[in-house]
């Protein structure tokens, strides 16, 4: 987030519901004024390479929603995961390259002048079941101090009347090992130590719960959220066996306690093909995907025909079609518009915005969708 004052470069969308009543409504099916207008932000490269953000000093995703004058939602909830984490620095250095040390304890070698790419990560601080008995118990303890929400600052951040939807943070079963482990780490892992990859799994899910018993009884979330980068082109990256046995009946643990306090939407945020797991994702309450990576997986109505108003989707504007140009932009999303109508779906781009999509063809894209999809 960023204390200085944002000027928006262009009006809010028109509407006659606040964003909180726009958002639920619109993702349990219900009619709307307008849709509710997001997007979930740009590469690191965007806020040095794109003028419109240079000129005008945008310099992270918190302060272009605000330049954009997007819908507000936002999320609240506690530290799930590493506490605390590792001592994040440089190792050593080449010409082209540094070797660092990342919060997750991970050596990661990453390009020297900071160009957005995936890390190539060299060692991974768990590979053994003793490794991981050590982090457990310096880094992943319940009565962490860390781990106590202030919430009344949560509860005066965020009052009963808002008008914008809040979420309620449920961290990550698996996604976040698979970030300690390494993906080959965690495949190799849930063959060679099944009952520590359960432990860990486990460990998550009472930090998740232990977070949620403190929130919930006093503030009223309208949506939960999760993150489980665990899906490439491919598939998952653990088997569906692992993942329906494991992972799915945390996933059900949380999603009771979801329930019992009114909280029927779930999403995860979780690249390429989900479909082989989507079935127990369901099975477990997580009833929305996001952002949803149509090249990774499928066009947003192929999963629709299949599963029908049991499944949301968030995102699903393919990336690769806004960097080609007005006529790709316009032809993709007009494929879009019967989704918007039937409703469970806000459309955004498909992950971050690439730096490779110009910067006037983005405005276009803007223009196009309050067009197509805000008040007629």
């Amino acid at each position: 987030m960023s204390d200085k004052t944002i000027a928006p470069c262009r009006p809010k969308w028109k509407g006659t519901m606040t964003d909180r009543e726009r958002f639920n409504r619109q993702m349990h099916y219900r009619p709307v004024d307008r849709c509710f207008n997001m997007e979930f932000g740009y590469w690191e490269e965007n806020f040095s390479s794109w003028d419109i953000f240079t000129k005008n000093k945008i310099t992270n995703n918190w302060e272009a929603d605000r330049f954009f004058n997007f819908d507000r939602i936002d999320c609240a909830g506690g530290a799930l995961w590493l506490s605390p984490g590792f001592e994040e620095k440089v190792i050593s250095e080449t010409a082209t390259t540094r070797m660092l040390m990342n919060s997750d304890g991970l050596l990661a070698e990453v390009p020297r002048d900071g160009h957005d790419t995936i890390p190539h990560y060299i060692k991974p601080s768990v590979t053994t079941p003793a490794d991981w008995k050590r982090v457990k118990a310096e880094r992943m303890r319940r009565d962490d101090p860390a781990r106590r929400i202030d919430v009344e600052a949560v509860k005066k951040a965020n009052p009963p009347d808002r008008d914008y939807p809040l979420g309620i943070w449920c961290g990550s079963m698996i996604g976040k090992i698979r970030d300690m482990l390494t993906f080959e780490g965690l495949a190799y892992s849930t063959y060679d130590y099944p009952d520590m990859v359960e432990d860990m799994v486990e460990t998550c899910c009472l930090l998740v719960e232990d977070s949620l018993d403190q929130l919930l009884p006093h503030i009223d979330f309208d949506y939960a959220a999760s993150w489980e980068d665990i899906c490439f082109k491919n598939g998952p990256i653990v088997s569906v066996d692992f993942f329906k046995n494991v992972i799915t009946p945390r996933y059900k643990r949380i999603h009771a306690k979801l329930k019992r306090h009114g909280i029927d939407l779930w999403y995860t945020d979780c690249d390429g093909d989900v479909r082989p797991i989507l079935p127990h994702l369901l099975e477990g309450g997580i009833n929305c995907l996001f952002p949803f990576e149509v090249n990774g997986c499928a066009h947003p109505a192929e999963i629709f025909k299949q599963y029908g108003r049991e499944l949301r989707i968030m995102g699903g504007v393919d990336k690769l079609e806004l960097g080609k140009g007005p006529k790709a932009i316009k032809a993709y999303l007009e494929t879009l518009v019967p989704l918007v109508e039937r409703g469970g779906f806000i459309p955004f781009c498909d992950h971050r915005c690439p730096p490779n999509v110009k910067p006037s063809d983005y405005l276009y894209y803007l223009d196009l969708k309050e067009r197509m999809f805000g008040m007629k």
